[in-house]
């Protein structure tokens, strides 16, 4: 009688036997002969790209030795890397406008971190850009830094308020700042002084957006120029503009709290007086405080034209309106 240990022996051997035989039959020469190709050339491919890579940076380290070797490259390699290092410092302007403001304990800002955030990302998005800004305020530094490497213009109907925001700027600021009259404002000081002083009211000043006299300067036919709004008979008119506010295409135009209505329509004006096709203009209204503010806003620069309110201020969004004859100020 067989043990089952000489069982389990011989079940093994006659497995044994089977794959021999199952293996002599699929391991074919040619198979053999196909496996030891495949083997081959993907060594050969392995070994290939070892030593490209080698001799790649062996070649790279050899041009840079070469390179760097000589005066003028290694000038080149300081002034880049001078570069970066100016790259990573705070523009002068901004550094020196966080320094005025951090010591300016008497300043007291006129908006809020919300208002003031809301103007800082429209300035942030077009920056450098052209920045026209009808008033002068606490923030005026701030905005002229903000708008590094543009162009950043201040108009303000106070000529006492333009010479002590001239002087107080900070260093390394250089505030354009010009003094500019409203027509209105004239007439109403004109007639102060006359036997029947009468002023223009909020209403009055409101219902001019529907008149002849001031929608005509809404679709202005040519760039904006001196005649066009010097002689304008609109009471809401500018006058004594500096010669810089015909230079150039505003892309945003800030209207300082408290926002008069003559600032209103300038900015209104100059956002229309765009070229066509250039984009549209950001109007941002500050110090919207009560209902006289709201309407004036919306009624020169259009509740279709509104894009964001944050506390006080008002976005607007205004498009081009040159070469649009007899289009009133909201289409």
């Amino acid at each position: 009688m067989t043990s089952p240990t000489h069982a389990r022996k011989a079940r093994l051997k006659t497995h044994l036997v089977s794959a021999k035989a199952k293996l002599k039959n699929h391991v074919t020469p040619r198979r053999l002969v196909l496996l030891s190709a495949a083997a081959c050339s993907a060594f050969l491919l392995l070994l290939t790209l070892r030593v490209l890579h080698s001799a790649a940076s062996r070649g790279a380290s050899r041009s840079w030795s070469g390179t760097a070797s000589t005066p003028a490259a290694v000038a080149g390699v300081q002034h880049a890397q001078q570069q970066r290092d100016e790259c990573a410092k705070v523009p002068a302007p901004v550094a020196e406008a966080l320094v005025h403001y951090a010591t300016s304990s008497n300043e007291a800002p006129r908006q809020t971190e919300a208002e003031a955030g809301a103007a800082a990302r429209v300035l942030a998005r077009r920056a450098p850009c052209n920045l026209l800004v009808l008033g002068l305020g606490p923030g005026s530094a701030l905005w002229a830094a903000l708008n590094h490497g543009g162009r950043t213009l201040f108009l303000d109907p106070d000529a006492a308020r333009v010479a002590a925001a001239r002087a107080a700027r900070p260093a390394g600021i250089d505030l354009q700042a010009h003094p500019v009259a409203y027509h209105y404002q004239q007439q109403q000081q004109a007639a102060a002084s006359g036997p029947a002083a009468t002023a223009l009211s909020d209403d009055h000043l409101l219902a001019l957006r529907n008149s002849s006299d001031c929608s005509a300067d809404s679709s202005p036919p040519k760039p904006l120029a001196p005649d066009h709004l010097e002689r304008s008979a609109c009471a809401l008119a500018p006058r004594g503009l500096p010669a810089a506010f015909y230079e150039a295409e505003w892309d945003v135009v800030m209207v300082d709290a408290p926002p008069a209505p003559g600032a209103v329509y300038t900015a209104a004006v100059a956002a229309r007086a765009r070229r066509p096709g250039t984009g549209e203009t950001d109007v941002l209204v500050h110090g919207v405080d009560g209902a006289a503010e709201e309407r004036f806003a919306r009624a020169f620069l259009c509740d279709g034209y509104l894009k964001e309110e944050a506390g006080r201020l008002r976005h607007f969004s205004v498009p081009s309106h040159r070469d649009k004859d007899t289009m009133p100020f909201c289409p």
